[in-house]
């Protein structure tokens, strides 16, 4: 051994290659790359949909409900595409927010629990994954 050497670092580890950004990317699962471009396909379609909505009693709230849930959806989705549990936390929120709007509303359907639920569980399944 020579003098002056780490005995507790193997010879082939060169640590000056890895850099502090390397080492604490975290690479991304097939679920969350599905629920993320699906999302962001969803976000997209709101476009259209919030253009051709019709003036009445309704739309005046849910015009603006559909814009903040785009918006709050968009930023979910990019810092879940991104590995980051904010965006997980931040979907989570919003959709128990949601729910609560719809039931208050009574316009709560099955449909409005059952894929933003999918989304929510399949993203706390990973957010030990997530930085």
């Amino acid at each position: 051994m020579e003098p002056g050497s780490n005995p507790y670092t193997p010879p082939s580890a060169d640590l000056d290659e890895v850099s502090p950004k390397q080492a604490t990317k975290v690479e991304r699962t097939t679920s969350i790359t599905v629920i993320c471009v699906i999302g962001f396909l969803g976000a997209l379609a709101m476009v259209p949909m919030l253009l051709t909505l019709p003036s009445d009693p309704i739309s005046n709230w849910f015009r603006p409900y559909l814009i903040a849930s785009s918006l709050v959806g968009l930023f979910s989705f990019i810092a879940m595409w991104r590995m980051k549990k904010i965006g997980v936390y931040v979907y989570a929120g919003f959709f128990v927010l949601g729910q609560v709007f719809f039931l208050a509303k009574g316009m709560w359907t099955l449909s409005s629990l059952l894929i933003p639920g999918v989304v929510t569980l399949v993203a706390l399944k990973n957010v030990s994954k997530m930085s």
